[in-house]
């Protein structure tokens, strides 16, 4: 090689990692940290690229709707959904007459869930029904116990906690296994978690999940236990005879890391790559720079919230697009790229034609943001409300029902 090409190479290398050190001081996205720059945004399109996964076109979503006969979800009509890895091969599989399961999860941190907690179990409750599939949910305490520096017991309590929302969620029990992990792991569970182990190096979970020499060894092991509920055989109460059933798992975007490394893995032990369909991040009340954050009170809608504590949040707390004048307002109108209240408009007013009347009307300044607002607190209050209702009838008897380690006879029914 040529000196000059030389240079040339070096120059383009060095400018490559300069970009990409840029990159990384603007958005972080891993799955314990999710922020942008201050000011900024995810981008998503660059997640992609970063990732490796596949954005979600309408095609796909058009093809959910005449495989299932339902109309598509709302968070896929409007790209709450945004990306996949394999889906088609799923959808392939379904369309030949073979079955798939689910597969998602909770890592219980908090008393309570927020609306962000709740956007993958609204969507998997759609996914369950439409498809008429059967459903395994992984409440991670062991996580929570490591990363957030909780007890064993507390964190086994929290699980126990955010399992009555789960449940609430409206799941169907036939279809449905919850379990937790300081519970369930072993037998042929821990099989699969060493069998995935052997073929991580330590060099690759670091720079997959940035693990460091100060991380206690308990988190380097950790990704084992999320990537097996991929496998069928970890549930042989469930699958026995059915080691190569494929699993789809809808999850938020900063979940990617487990399952890419997952995925590697699978055809070296013998099973399918999961199919996974992911989301975009359920932003902060404050602005779109990071996602809902439980150690915020104020960034967040909890599902425990009053409506009266609602409409204070929204009020004092949800960043707006307006002008900072009515009269401005009515000149300028109002920039809908950064208006949160209408963000939370997107993922959770069902109706199309009146999401679209008030994003038109508040672009255009002749609706103020006192108005979206207004509208915004009614949609959360009517939703939280609703989910209190239901919680409220989740006992403790109905927990270890749904937890218990059992057949589910009529699973693909």
């Amino acid at each position: 090689m040529a000196m000059e090409d030389w240079k040339v190479d070096g120059k383009k290398e060095e400018e490559q990692e300069q970009e990409q050190e840029q990159e990384e001081s603007e958005q972080v996205v891993n799955p314990w940290v999710v922020s942008a720059k201050e000011g900024g945004k995810i981008d998503y399109d660059k997640l992609i690229i970063k990732f490796g996964c596949q954005k979600l076109d309408e095609s796909l979503v058009q093809r959910i709707e005449r495989l299932t006969n339902r109309p598509s979800h709302v968070f896929l009509r409007r790209g709450v959904f945004f990306a996949h890895r394999d889906l088609n091969e799923i959808l392939n599989a379904y369309e030949r007459g073979e079955k798939f399961y689910l597969y998602t999860g909770r890592g219980p941190s908090s008393e309570a869930l927020h609306l962000g907690h709740l956007i993958p179990f609204m969507f998997t409750k759609y996914l369950q029904d439409v498809f008429r599939v059967p459903l395994v949910i992984q409440l991670t305490d062991d996580e929570k116990c490591m990363w957030k520096n909780l007890s064993v017991e507390e964190s086994r309590r929290l699980a126990r906690e955010n399992a009555k929302d789960i449940i609430a969620c409206g799941f169907d029990i036939t279809r449905t296994f919850i379990f937790a992990d300081f519970d369930y792991v072993g037998g042929e569970f821990y099989r699969n978690m060493v069998r995935v182990g052997k073929h991580v190096t330590l060099n690759k979970v670091a720079a997959i999940f940035g693990f460091t020499g100060e991380d206690h060894i308990g988190k380097i092991n950790f990704p084992t236990v999320q990537a097996v509920p991929s496998f069928p055989t970890s549930f042989p109460h469930l699958f026995h005879g059915r080691d190569h059933l494929r699993c789809l798992i809808p999850c938020a975007i900063d979940q990617d890391p487990y399952f890419r490394m997952t995925r590697d893995v699978a055809p070296k032990i013998g099973y399918q790559k999961p199919a996974l369909i992911e989301s975009l991040f359920f932003p902060s009340l404050q602005g779109q720079a990071g996602k809902m954050s439980a150690s915020d009170p104020n960034s967040a809608i909890y599902v425990t919230d009053s409506s009266k504590i609602i409409k204070n949040k929204v009020n004092r707390y949800a960043f707006s697009g307006g002008q900072d004048s009515i009269e401005n307002h009515r000149k300028h109108g109002a920039n809908l790229e950064v208006d949160i209240p209408i963000k939370y408009l997107g993922f959770f007013l069902d109706d199309d034609a009146e999401l679209e009347s008030i994003r038109r009307e508040y672009e255009a300044g002749r609706m103020l943001t006192g108005e979206v607002k207004k509208r915004l607190i009614e949609v959360l209050s009517e939703l939280v409300e609703r989910h209190q209702r239901a919680r409220s009838a989740v006992s403790e008897e109905m927990v270890d029902a749904f937890m218990a380690v059992r057949p589910l006879p009529n699973m693909f029914a």
